[in-house]
């Protein structure tokens, strides 16, 4: 047993734990805190901190914010987006065979996510998130030495060379339904951005904001399968002189790159990186005094890192640490997307005295947008990108399975609706900026899995066709509207909610005609 002078050193440490520790080493600490159950919490938060650090952008692993205060820096760089085709057909094929198709589903994804991982870490790359089956990576100006930016572009569109010639192995993957293939879009677009971390100590975000990320996600969306394609600006940057690369004009705007370099010339431009994660210390002082040291120190580097993701994942985590895995799964839930308008897009490299009120508005509006989804059970699982303004990812009953799943997210839907309708909009140049939310709901079967590198940077992430469904009603939403699909209408059809049918509508990826709906018109 500890000694009663070292109780109240346990007590200040308590309430720190109830989130971090699983409750039955929590409940033996209480018990017995002896240096033995010690020992075993220090281990536990050891291997938690080494989870979370794979969790989050390497910026942030090396440099977790230290205290309340929101912070952002404009940067330079190149920014490369990706996305899958071909992953819904591969959905449908192993969600009928339960939990073996789920296992088989995330061997394929994480052997293709571990590869590009891989490839844009050698080549520099910052990975700064997983999106579904997408990717978001930076290629900082800092780290590069160019004056005009050229250097980090043709890191950018090597790595992106190589993440396409990777994709060969899934152009045919066996499976019940036989032969499917994935395929990838690739977009690349230089130009000034602001890294901002917001929200609050309890649930912050790592985001990119400035018309620079918007142009990225429209060059990758404008691109081609199996091809690398560059906005105008980055064609400008890669004079013949100055780059290997041969372009051809790219229908849909920008270039596509030709893919005619050798291995050897492709390979010129590979990095050595340092270690993503700090080398463990040894934990030479076992006694209690030590012990509750180390807890103390654990803590802290813990909780800033914690602060990244949503408190349901946290707490997943936090009880598979040991185990180092998530069992994947195919659940029923509720899917929304939230697009908001207005703030992402207005930050202004010309006007950065506006940058400020700009940020705080959208982090204020990240906070009670969580708040707003956590107290309805749902989970808010990041903030991405979309063509206009920042997606915002909610799913209910992913990971605690309500039957009224539905219910919940269009009461948070609502709320959001609110939230932003009420918001305090920042000045930009001078002048009250307006914002709006545009948002899509659906209701079905999806993919939740631990994605990316199993030892290395991965995410829990829900992929399917209701999570692309529900971004596509979001894009075809108008301001403040909330469309439904015919699933979400019907498991909202017990309960009073005004919906109107809005008729049969097309929707991307989709190869007839949806019925579509408003929920609760304004």
């Amino acid at each position: 047993m500890a000694e009663p002078k070292h109780l109240a050193e346990l007590e200040t440490i308590e309430h720190r734990l109830r989130y971090l520790a699983p409750a039955d080493l929590y409940a033996a600490l209480w018990v017995d805190p002896s240096a033995q159950t010690l020992g075993q919490v220090f281990d536990h938060l050891r291997t938690l901190q080494h989870v979370l650090i794979d969790y989050v952008p390497r910026d942030v692993a090396q440099r977790p914010p230290c205290g309340p205060q929101i912070r952002h820096r404009w940067h330079r760089g190149s920014l490369l987006f990706t996305d899958l085709a071909g992953f819904t057909p591969l959905f449908a094929a192993n969600a009928a065979a339960g939990q073996a198709g789920a296992e088989a589903l995330l061997v394929i994804l994480n052997d293709y996510f571990a590869q590009m991982v891989d490839l844009v870490s050698k080549a520099g790359g910052n990975l700064l998130e997983f999106t579904g089956d997408a990717m978001l990576v930076q290629f900082r100006h800092e780290a590069y030495q160019s004056e005009d930016g050229s250097a980090e572009m043709i890191q950018a569109v090597c790595a992106g060379l190589r993440m396409q010639r990777a994709m060969a192995p899934f152009a045919q993957l066996e499976t019940a339904q036989g032969p499917l293939s994935l395929q990838m879009r690739l977009g690349i677009h230089p130009g000034p951005f602001v890294a901002a971390d917001i929200g609050t100590p309890l649930r912050r975000a790592h985001v990119l904001l400035g018309p620079t990320v918007l142009a990225a996600k429209r060059t990758e969306g404008a691109g081609a399968v199996g091809r690398v394609c560059l906005s105008q600006t980055g064609c400008d940057r890669l004079t013949p002189a100055k780059a290997p690369f041969r372009l051809e004009t790219n229908p849909a705007g920008g270039s596509l790159i030709i893919d005619d370099l050798s291995a050897e010339t492709l390979g010129e431009y590979d990095l050595t990186l340092s270690r993503r994660r700090p080398p463990s210390s040894v934990l030479l002082d076992r006694s209690v005094p030590g012990l509750l040291g180390e807890i103390e120190s654990s803590l802290q580097s813990l909780e800033p890192l914690a602060s990244y993701l949503p408190r349901a994942v946290l707490q997943l985590l936090v009880n598979t640490a040991a185990a180092r895995r998530i069992p994947p799964a195919f659940p029923t839930a509720a899917i929304a997307f939230v697009n908001l308008i207005g703030l992402p897009e207005a930050v202004d490299p010309n006007h950065p005295e506006d940058t400020d009120g700009i940020v705080s508005c959208f982090s204020t509006a990240f906070a009670l947008i969580n708040g707003a989804v956590e107290r309805r059970g749902g989970i808010l699982q990041k903030v991405s990108y979309h063509s206009a303004g920042s997606e915002l990812l909610l799913h209910f009953g992913v990971l605690n399975g309500n039957t009224d799943a539905p219910q919940r997210a269009a009461e948070t839907l609502l709320a959001i609706r609110a939230v932003v309708t009420r918001l305090r909009p920042p000045l930009r140049r001078g002048e009250p900026l307006p914002v709006t939310c545009h948002m899509g709901l659906t209701y079905g079967q999806v993919f939740a899995a631990e994605i990316g590198e199993p030892r290395g940077r991965r995410e829990f992430n829900v992929l399917g066709d209701p999570v692309n469904t529900a971004a596509r009603l979001m894009g075809q939403a108008t301001p403040n509207q909330i469309l439904l699909d015919a699933a979400a209408y019907r498991a909202l059809a017990l309960y009073d909610y005004p919906c109107t049918a809005l008729g049969m509508r097309s929707l991307k990826g989709k190869a007839l005609p949806q019925a579509v709906y408003s929920l609760a018109p304004e």
